[in-house]
């Protein structure tokens, strides 16, 4: 696991249940606004979603990934309405962390 990696990993760790964030807002927090694109890489590499919950990052426009990385778009969907995010027209409503 790389230092980005693992500055990735401890950013996500802290979005609470019912809440989400995005690639960006993660890229900002750990020092690298411009490394949206490499954050979602890291996610994509998830060593244990159960400890990192990766689920609660979405793209910019809060939409759930196409590729997330255990299961799909319907199923990091899934996971955050378990948690009480809201969607309409596929996309997050709200309960954004900045």
């Amino acid at each position: 696991m790389t230092q980005f990696e693992e500055k990735v990993y401890k950013e996500v760790k802290k979005i609470p249940k019912g809440k989400v964030s995005t690639y960006k807002i993660i890229a900002i927090k750990i020092g690298n606004p411009k490394a949206s694109r490499a954050v979602g890489n890291a996610l994509h590499k998830n060593p244990n979603h159960k400890m990192i919950p990766c689920h609660r990052v979405v793209n910019r426009k809060g939409e759930c990934s196409g590729s997330y990385a255990f299961g799909g778009k319907d199923v990091q969907e899934k996971l955050l309405k378990k948690e009480g995010i809201k969607f309409k027209n596929n996309r997050v409503i709200g309960k954004y962390l900045k």
